[in-house]
């Protein structure tokens, strides 16, 4: 796989991941990235800082054709994949913890008067 074609598509599954998990806006990665980046470490937005304009620098520098560190940029794709979905995880079954506990909660609360009438 050429470096273009690396590139391309590590961009394409981070802007993937921040629109669907994260419900980021915007034209491309950076757009998307400041669009959510309130909700993310400073470590991560400084990866995907990196990746975006190397992205750019790939696609718009006609002088710009090869990767300076081709492992550095697939570590920071990896390492941004992998905070990404961990990231969607936690929140998602909290969410949802407390969902079911308000229609328990709420549940008992309508039953209590019904079991009442009928016992009387």
């Amino acid at each position: 796989m050429s470096d273009i074609d690396l590139v391309i598509k590590a961009s394409k599954k981070l802007e993937y991941l921040l629109s669907r998990q994260l419900g980021a806006r915007g034209k491309g990665l950076h757009q998307k990235l400041s669009n959510v980046e309130r909700k993310l470490s400073s470590s991560l937005v400084k990866r995907l800082r990196y990746i975006a304009t190397v992205r750019n620098k790939l696609v718009h520098d006609n002088e710009y054709n090869k990767l300076d560190d081709k492992r550095g940029f697939k570590r920071a794709v990896k390492q941004s994949e992998k905070e990404l979905k961990v990231l969607n995880r936690k929140p998602a079954k909290r969410w949802l913890f407390g969902l079911v506990f308000v229609l328990l909660l709420l549940a008992l609360l309508l039953a209590s008067p019904l079991l009442q009438f009928w016992h009387e």
